[in-house]
């Protein structure tokens, strides 16, 4: 798949082939399986014009690693070296590529959200990345209304516990 700089048009052309491609494939089989079309939201842009997106996408999934570097104008190849400095002087409080970064990289992250349930109120909306196995951030996610967190498969115990924590909360 092309990565999306976050416009409609691009969104829309990649949906017709996905939906062309399917049809085929469903024509050949003579079996259909119900399926959604959604995107990755991972740039900033793309979280601004979520209503715009969502007129055609039926799932969002932010990926939040990708958003956090864009958003900080960090790169994770060189994050390493300058990120333990700026926690040890308390300029950040944690790694942002660790724990989600929720004044900065949540606000678009809830602000994709909501726009895009203003233009499909049934959009099914998540993140994936190692953001969707932290504590926090799944607290994050359950208060923004998300409907799935996705994670790596050693993070699944902690993220279900930190789910289920945030429901009862």
């Amino acid at each position: 798949m092309v990565p999306l700089i976050g416009t409609k048009a691009e969104f829309v052309l990649q949906e017709s082939i996905i939906r062309e491609t399917a049809d085929k494939v469903f024509a050949e089989t003579g079996s259909k399986v119900e399926y959604l079309v959604g995107t990755m939201i991972e740039i900033p842009r793309a979280a601004l014009t979520a209503d715009k997106i969502a007129e055609s996408a039926e799932f969002f999934s932010f990926g939040t690693n990708d958003l956090t570097q864009m958003t900080f104008g960090y790169s994770r190849d060189d994050a390493g070296v300058f990120l333990p400095i700026y926690i040890q002087k308390n300029l950040l409080k944690h790694d942002p590529f660790q724990v989600l970064d929720q004044e900065g990289v949540g606000q678009l992250v809830e602000m994709g959200t909501t726009r895009g349930r203003s233009a499909r109120p049934n959009l099914k909306v998540g993140i994936c990345g190692e953001h969707g196995g932290e504590p926090s951030s799944v607290e994050f996610c359950h208060r923004v209304g998300m409907n799935y967190v996705s994670c790596s498969p050693y993070r699944v115990p902690i993220a279900r516990l930190a789910a289920a924590m945030a429901a009862i909360r």
